[in-house]
């Protein structure tokens, strides 16, 4: 599927719904994906950005995103904003169904621990994962760790 031709409208309306709606998402495209509310400090303005965001589980308080921004030549904004101050918050549906609220930190995996969480996304997400065939530039894979 392809992207809304207006993203950050898009991102607004997810993000509306997901806290309105208990972390529910109707939108065709989103309905069937664990979804995550990323909050980071923006590197430059100094303010709170919010993305949703894709996700898996990484073991108890612990997720992982991706920074593919659809396998563009350059890292999405919230990746930049993480790396600078990688105190980030999440909003996440819990195991209760339940969307509760988390401090986390944010660290880039490298190495094996990349490969293995890649080995994970391609497993579960094939096209996700193709992403990384279609850009010069290694899609990170993030690490939320938080206190759930």
């Amino acid at each position: 599927m392809s992207m809304p031709n207006d993203v950050q409208a898009f991102n607004r309306a997810i993000i509306e719904e997901f806290r309105t709606r208990n972390g529910q998402i109707t939108h065709e495209m989103l309905k069937d994906t664990p979804l995550v509310l990323l909050t980071t400090t923006g590197a430059r303005s100094g303010r709170a950005r919010t993305a949703p965001l894709a996700f898996f589980a990484d073991g108890p308080g612990r997720i992982v995103l991706w920074a593919s921004a659809m396998a563009a030549p350059v890292h999405p904004a919230w990746y930049h904003n993480l790396v600078a101050d990688p105190r980030v918050t999440i909003e996440l549906k819990t195991e209760d169904g339940v969307v509760k609220t988390f401090e986390g930190t944010a660290s880039t995996a490298r190495g094996a621990e990349r490969e293995r969480l890649f080995g994970i996304l391609e497993a579960g997400n094939p096209g996700v994962a193709a992403h990384q065939s279609r850009t010069d530039r290694e899609i990170p894979l993030v690490v939320i760790e938080y206190g759930g």
